[in-house]
């Protein structure tokens, strides 16, 4: 057996720490049966995740023999499974199953306030943007009011404008987010990402 690095001490430590600490939560999602439960441990939760804290602070009238289940809801199994490894990890980079869903772990990442996952998000979504989600990224980059998401989402959009604007998504779009599609047209018109979020808030027009 080869010596360890420095990073991989540093990391067997922590996983040494959970081993010895007793799971005292279970987490499910949407479409989770009973023993797909994923275990966890709150003190972990906790430093991950301000609301997570919040949520499991200890009430003197609970059963605190009793496992707790929290069941999140917004997620489905492989979401929450993916979601759950990355708060164990060393939050370094967004694992391959991570960026398969990646647009539900960004979600998760602002309604739990966990910055860093955030921005892993961001960046993997930026640099999947084309013409095809452009439309579906500027939508989600509403939820965070995530402007630099919102202004990559645009400057895509501009740049192919003839085919999002003739294409049935399209239209569907313009009636279910009017106020979205008064930015996407000003961003066309202005040529300008900014000026199209920020109305005469622009230094460059």
């Amino acid at each position: 057996m080869g010596t360890q690095t420095n990073k991989e001490l540093f990391l067997d430590g922590f996983v040494r720490i959970l081993k010895e600490q007793q799971v005292d939560v279970l987490l499910k999602a949407c479409d989770s049966d009973k023993e797909a439960a994923i275990s966890a441990h709150k003190l972990i939760l906790s430093a991950r995740s301000e609301v997570f804290k919040m949520m499991l602070e200890p009430d003197k009238f609970k059963d605190s023999s009793k496992l707790e289940t929290i069941t999140l809801s917004e997620m489905k199994q492989e979401e929450l499974e993916a979601f759950v490894e990355f708060i164990y990890s060393d939050g370094s980079i967004l694992s391959e199953k991570a960026k398969q869903h990646v647009r539900s772990l960004y979600c998760a990442a602002d309604k739990y306030e966990i910055p860093h996952l955030r921005d892993l998000c961001r960046n993997e979504l930026i640099a999947s943007l084309n013409f095809l989600n452009a439309l579906a990224l500027f939508e989600l980059a509403q939820i965070p009011l995530d402007k630099a998401l919102a202004f990559a989402a645009l400057k895509t959009i501009r740049a192919n404008k003839i085919a999002i604007t003739n294409s049935a998504e399209f239209k569907v779009f313009v009636v279910n987010h009017p106020k979205l599609t008064v930015q996407i047209v000003r961003a066309i018109l202005t040529k300008c990402s900014i000026c199209a979020l920020r109305p005469r808030t622009c230094y460059r027009c």
